[in-house]
This record gives structure tokens, sequence and C-alpha cells, in this order.
């Protein structure tokens, strides 16, 4: 019985050895993976704050007026004027649905009840 005993925690350790080699490699797969996402958006973020700056530089004031004055006769731009903005309360929205009439006698999910 003794040496059934040592064969059987023999494969047992043999079992868990095995298993935890394949750990360490699916964790150092993963850890891979992650440093190369986190490199990738690091990139993302550079080219964002690149991307940032070249609107910050084309959406310059001075830029944009002497854009409009090259472009005047086309484009026919004016400045705009307090006055030409309207409130929200002046704005036409859609009404919203009405809820659908219900029968005040019937019971809220009895399908059953009487239709007068």
């Amino acid at each position: 019985m003794r040496p059934l005993t040592y064969l059987a925690c023999a494969l047992l350790v043999m079992g868990l050895a095995f298993w935890a080699y394949r750990e360490n490699y699916r964790t150092q797969a993963a850890l891979g993976e992650m440093s190369q996402i986190q490199r990738e958006i690091a990139g993302l973020r550079e080219d964002l704050g690149v991307l940032r700056a070249e609107w910050a530089y084309l959406n310059r004031p001075e830029r944009l007026r002497e854009l409009v004055d090259l472009n005047f006769d086309r484009l026919q731009l004016i400045p705009r004027e307090a006055g030409q903005a309207v409130g929200l309360g002046h704005i036409d929205y859609p009404k919203p649905p009405a809820p659908p009439e219900s029968d005040p006698q019937a019971v809220p999910g009895d399908a059953a009840a009487p239709q007068e």
C-alpha cells in the first residue's frame, strides 16, 4: 500500500509542477502583451498631443482672421453680433409622445379587465 501512496504523491507533484510551468508561461505571455499594449497607448497619447498642438496652431484667431479676409468674396463671412443668438426657450423642439391612455378601473397587469 505504501508504494502506491508514494507513486500517487509523485504523480501529483509532477502534475502540479506541469500546471505551474504552464501557468508561468501564460503569465509571461500576458505580461508581454500588456507591455506592448501600454507602449501602443503611450504612442497614441503622443500622437494625440501632436494633433492637439496642430489643432491649436491651425485655430489661432489671427490665422483664422486672415483666412476670412482672403476668402471674404467667396464665403461672404461676416462677424457675429450679440443679437444673432437666441435663448433655448425660442427653439421649437418636437413635443414628446403622449403616454397611452389607460382605463382608470383596470388593474395594472390584469389582461382580463373588462372593456367598456
